[in-house]
This record gives structure tokens, sequence and C-alpha cells, in this order.
């Protein structure tokens, strides 16, 4: 179980100047959110990191605009490794949301059931076509 620290995790505004595979030489500037060792994955292939830790405001905009971000790259995964990996992505987005807003996954698993239970899930298939 992950502790509330670890769920929070560290928010990093980040941009990388280098050489990056599959990236031009030079310098890449994206302010964006990213996983806690990314910037010493970034050091470790040569590059130079400018980070900061976001404020709790900040940081939970970022969350919710990456969960956006990671749905939609969810949407657009061809392969089952690709949808994996990008449920992976938002399932790890969703940990941080619920570490910052100060309940567990067991929790969300738990509000998820009882809406189950009320309103039903999505395995039956079932489009609305009119309302």
């Amino acid at each position: 179980m992950r502790t509330k620290d670890d769920q929070a995790g560290i928010a990093w505004s980040i941009c990388w100047r280098g050489s990056r595979p599959g990236w031009q030489h030079g310098t890449v500037t994206q302010g964006k959110l990213v996983r806690d060792r990314i910037p010493q994955i970034i050091r470790a292939q040569g590059g130079t990191v400018v980070a900061r830790r976001l404020t709790d405001q900040e940081y939970e905009s970022a969350l919710l605009e990456k969960l956006v971000k990671e749905s939609q790259e969810l949407a657009l995964a061809g392969s089952r490794r690709e949808r994996l990996e990008e449920s992976a992505d938002v399932y790890e987005v969703l940990l941080a949301i619920a570490g910052k807003s100060g309940f567990d996954f067991a929790e969300i698993e738990a509000a998820a059931e009882r809406k189950r239970a009320a309103r039903g899930g999505f395995g039956e298939r079932i489009w609305l076509e009119s309302w």
C-alpha cells in the first residue's frame, strides 16, 4: 500500500536540454507534469534538467490536465500493449489525484461498486440513442 506522500509524488515542471532518442539535438523545452524519476532518467541519458516543485494548486491542475492527456492517449492506443501502458498511466494519475484529494484507491473502488450496484456498469455495451 502506498502512503499518502508516495501517492502525491513529486510534481515537476520540466524542460530538458541535450539529445534524447527520438528527439532532435538541441534544446527541448516542455513544461509538463512528469513521473518522479523522469529528471533522473534524463540526466542519466546526458540531458540537463530544469525542474521545480509545483504548488498544491498547480499540482492539482496539472494532475487533472494529465488525466485528460493520458485518457486521450489511451483512446488512440492501437495495440493491446499500448492500451495496457496507457491504462497504467491513467491508473497512476488517478492514484495521485486520490492521494491529493485525501482518499485512497480502496475508497474509489467502494464508490465505483456503489454506483455499479445502483446504476450498473458498462459490460452490457448499451448505447443510449436518445433521452
